[in-house]
């Protein structure tokens, strides 16, 4: 228990937190436990929490799926007029750490001449080093994407700034800039790619759950750098150079290269996302996103990915816990959840609201950490917005959501020409439940141009007890006109790292959550 407090310190927090998500109050340590545990039991174990705990019903349900309008709440709707509860972003900074924590371990156990002989046994030092160095950078992007600056580690460049995870060293860690974290990250991601050895067949000997070959995580992290090059093109120097050399280095070409956690088909392991509705069922898909999926905003048409994404509005949450869940046959079967309406509206609408589709709410789910069709429509940015790579991330993305061939190819050869806005709206699209990357993309463009904004005035489903049938979003956030530009950092970080907290307040220009970050030109 003391190494653990050690490391949260070291993040500048502590998980002794009051929150309504008793997942916070897990952390432990067994003291039976190997001193040097097996680094795939690393590796996989910091995939599984990073996951378990970004896209949950809190860091995912009650923050990012809202901030994008994927959903709505069904009940108590501040969070969707971005009055999240503090302690949401607490947990996705404090288990970013904690995770990052063990990739930093596989580095170690790597590189200690004590060690790194015995790690052989379980891939080369290499390998397991690249591995590690890739998810870190994963998460690094991440936190520097929802915050700003951060405390950031680096295993190929010892500035004096980057002083996290080093847990004897400091416990009260400046913050990197933005800068210099997304310009480390994109180094570490050329040079972890290079790293990896595929002569090898496997990233570790045995059980990893991720990756298994070189040449896939090599895909994945040369994909990994187009997204953040492109998101800093223009602001970071040398992205464009990393965008080039990230397409040529080669990137992901199918969904076969698709990177996801598949969770076990039992409520032993099930997915984050599953859990949240064993006991509740507080979200619904957002009346927005159906309107789009059902070409009543957008230019699209009728997009036949709805039919997977939204159950029809006889579903009930039983249903879904007893896996008994059906698919919609007429977009008429399937309703949105009037988004940011005040709460004393919800009893009135929620009723005939859909659910998540049910191959998104059932214990097997997979959670997507990068696919292929955003590969594809990075690669139409790349080249001017280029038509071939437009159809090929819609078409994979319909593919990877199974619906049939010949919907794909109606609706395919209808799409309107490449452009920006539609571009990005069909990356948006099929970012679907992975909300983080559509948050991000959202405020780097401004599209889809079909978020309900603050002040804006939107239809009821149906009127309320009081005959009510519009409302207006009002943002519970004085000074927010659209989308959150970033989150807090933690109030324990404030109490805990108040030097660095302030210095890293100011850098940003304020720890408020209209903030743009350095990339934010919406």
């Amino acid at each position: 228990m003391k190494k653990i407090f050690s490391i949260i310190a070291v993040a500048g927090l502590s998980l002794a937190l009051n929150s309504c998500s008793d997942k916070l109050d897990e952390i432990d340590v067994n003291p039976n436990s190997t001193e040097n545990p097996l680094p795939t039991g690393l590796f996989n174990s910091g995939n599984k929490e990073y996951m378990d705990y970004t896209r949950d019903g809190w860091v995912s349900g009650r923050m990012m799926l809202p901030f994008v309008q994927y959903s709505a709440q069904r009940q108590y709707t501040e969070e969707d007029r971005y009055q999240y509860r503090l302690t949401t972003g607490t947990q996705l900074w404090a288990r970013s750490y904690y995770v990052a924590q063990d990739y930093k371990k596989i580095i170690d156990y790597n590189t200690d001449p004590a060690t790194k002989v015995k790690m052989l046994a379980y891939g080369t030092n290499e390998n397991q080093i690249a591995a590690a160095r890739i998810m870190l950078s994963y998460v690094f992007a991440n936190l520097a994407d929802a915050f700003g600056d951060i405390p950031y580690w680096s295993y190929g460049n010892k500035d004096a700034d980057f002083q996290a995870l080093n847990v004897d060293a400091t416990l009260q860690p400046k913050f990197a800039t933005q800068q210099k974290v997304y310009t480390d990250v994109l180094k570490e991601l050329k040079e972890a790619s290079e790293m990896l050895d595929l002569s090898t067949t496997t990233v570790f000997s045995e059980g990893d759950q991720l990756f298994k070959s070189p040449a896939k995580l090599k895909k994945f992290a040369n994909s990994l750098r187009l997204r953040i090059a492109t998101r800093v093109k223009g602001v970071v120097p040398g992205a464009e150079a990393h965008i080039a050399d990230a397409i040529a280095s080669g990137v992901m070409t199918s969904n076969e290269d698709t990177v996801g956690l598949t969770y076990e088909s039992n409520l032993v392991n099930p997915s984050p996302f599953f859990s949240t509705y064993i006991d509740r069922s507080d979200f619904a898909v957002s009346k927005p996103f159906v309107q789009l999926l059902k070409g009543e905003s957008g230019v699209f048409g009728v997009d036949p990915r709805i039919f997977k994404y939204a159950a029809p509005i006889t579903v009930s949450a039983s249903d879904i816990r007893a896996g008994t869940m059906t698919e919609a046959t007429d977009i008429s079967q399937i309703q949105g959840m009037p988004y940011g309406v005040p709460s004393t509206l919800t009893s009135s609408q929620a009723g005939t609201t859909s659910y998540f589709g049910k191959n998104i709410l059932k214990p097997g789910a997979t959670e997507i950490f990068m696919e292929y069709a955003e590969v594809e429509f990075l690669l139409s940015e790349a080249n001017g917005w280029a038509q071939d790579h437009y159809e090929k991330g819609v078409r994979a993305s319909m593919q990877r959501w199974g619906i049939d061939a010949a919907k794909i190819n109606t609706f395919v050869s209808a799409l309107p020409a490449a452009s920006m806005a539609n571009v990005m709206t069909q990356k948006y699209i099929a970012l679907f439940m992975q909300p983080n990357e559509a948050w991000s993309e959202y405020r780097r463009t401004g599209y889809p141009n079909t978020l309900l904004k603050p002040g804006q005035t939107a239809n009821l489903n149906k009127p309320s007890a009081t005959g009510q049938t519009t409302y207006t979003f009002t943002s519970l956030i004085a000074g927010l006109t659209d989308v959150p530009t970033r989150i807090f950092y933690p109030t324990t970080v404030q109490t805990l790292n108040s030097a660095n907290y302030q210095a890293a307040s100011a850098s940003i220009g304020g720890d408020k959550m209209d903030t743009k970050l350095i990339w934010d030109k919406n």
